[in-house]
């Protein structure tokens, strides 16, 4: 299959601050060195874009040596946290600006969607941006003609299509903007995170427009987008931007994986030096708190997972009764669920409960079922409660873990699934009568 995209050690250096060396002589000598055709030797002490570091230049590599090949047709995700570099790459794929050093190679027309507006002049009417674009990306007006009833109906914005769009709402304007670029046949297609700025509706239009446009049509797709879900469900292939420099790039579950549990603060583990308790107790305390997935200890699970959070705790005391329980919360505080092991609480160790415990070292494990909550960043607190509740041992917000959707439920919507929980229920439908 022939290669769309090529990208050859491409690099983007930006200047922080003043657009300056500092000093006339490193000037002049920049400036030598350009008109000589070498490279700016000031970039050779410039550094990587981690945004959350103090740097020692004032030159940053927004991108830094990236090497990649797209195949035609292919729909390529490009994930990484702010700052990683996604949208300059798009700019210098989509010749908005041009690269420091390296090259790319493209075959085909491109067509990009990279901010709202982008493109438009704001005093033309929707009618004569269509026509405009159409020209940028060397359409015929015929051919422009021919698409144009298509154009309108996918954005609905025909009311308007005769009013200058500097009047339209940012919903309008991105509509407009994406059914022109998706609809001028460019056999590259560009989109960056602006579709959030549509409503579900539109979102669920434009990725189904998008996965025609690869799958049907052959054309390539980039897209950019901080819902895995949607990206699992329109890319076959993804790229994994990290401080500039490519990560990795490969099928789309494993750089989505990749990408999920990379450097987070989650580690899904905490031990006992660590563990801050708001009340302590004197009848028990905690070894160890763990949240696990897959068999491994992490901070970043899957939806379609079940969740094992783990409580390793010690009895002090010769026939104690203690309870061990936990409390999920969601990123604003509210208590999604809350559980504990006590005499009617189903579980393996149950013969140890209803009755006083040996001193010693105990394990309780509680499981939050697969397709169970809601696609967000929650907060665990962990209790031990002795017969006497009132001499309870408290760890508030002890561990943190994120809960990413990649499955079904969020192929069609960008947004935030409705509901503190959103578990994955059995429907059946039957046939009554005609």
């Amino acid at each position: 299959m022939a290669i769309a995209i090529k990208a050859e050690n491409l690099s983007k250096a930006y200047q922080l601050g003043e657009f300056s060396t500092g000093t006339l002589s490193r000037d002049i000598e920049r400036a030598w060195y350009k008109l000589r055709g070498k490279e700016d030797p000031f970039l050779k002490i410039g550094e990587t874009n981690d945004r959350t570091t103090k740097g020692a230049s004032d030159i940053v590599w927004s991108l830094k040596d990236v090497n990649f090949e797209i195949q035609q047709g292919d729909a390529v995700g490009i994930v990484g946290r702010n700052g990683a570099g996604k949208s300059t790459l798009l700019k210098v794929l989509s010749r908005v600006t041009s690269p420091t050093t390296g090259s790319v190679k493209l075959k085909g027309r491109i067509a990009s969607l990279l901010e709202v507006g982008t493109g438009f002049h704001p005093e033309l009417t929707g009618r004569e941006n269509i026509f405009l674009n159409g020209a940028i990306l060397g359409m015929r007006k015929h051919e422009i003609k021919r698409k144009f009833d298509e154009i309108v109906d996918f954005a609905g914005v025909e009311r308007y299509i005769d009013t200058p769009v500097k009047r339209y709402s940012s919903g309008m304007y991105v509509r407009l903007a994406f059914a022109v670029a998706a609809f001028l046949e460019p056999e590259i297609l560009v989109v960056d995170e602006v579709l959030a700025v549509g409503d579900a509706e539109f979102q669920k239009k434009c990725l189904g427009r998008m996965q025609d446009v690869s799958v049907n049509d052959g054309r390539t797709v980039l897209f950019v987008s901080h819902n895995m879900g949607a990206v699992a469900n329109l890319c076959n292939k993804a790229i994994f931007l990290r401080n500039g420099t490519m990560h990795s790039m490969g099928a789309t579950s494993k750089i989505i994986e990749e990408y999920i549990s990379f450097g987070k603060q989650n580690t899904g583990e905490i031990s006992e030096s660590d563990i801050e308790y708001t009340r302590s107790c004197e009848s028990a305390y905690f070894n160890t708190i763990r949240i696990i997935s897959k068999n491994e200890i992490t901070g970043n699970i899957d939806s379609k997972d079940e969740i094992k959070i783990e409580l390793d705790y010690t009895v002090t005391r010769e026939n104690a009764l203690v309870y061990p329980s936990i409390h999920i919360l969601d990123n604003m505080g509210t208590c999604i669920l809350a559980s504990f092991t006590g005499p009617s609480a189903t579980t393996t160790v149950d013969k140890y409960f209803g009755k006083p415990l040996k001193k010693g070292r105990y394990k309780s494990t509680m499981v939050v079922p697969a397709n169970f909550l809601n696609d967000k960043t929650y907060r665990i607190s962990a209790f031990l409660v002795p017969e006497n509740s009132q001499d309870l041992a408290i760890a508030q917000d002890v561990l943190m873990f994120s809960v990413t959707d990649t499955g079904d439920m969020r192929k069609e919507f960008t947004g935030e699934w409705i509901g503190l929980i959103r578990p994955k229920l059995e429907w059946n439908t039957q046939f009554l009568n005609a």
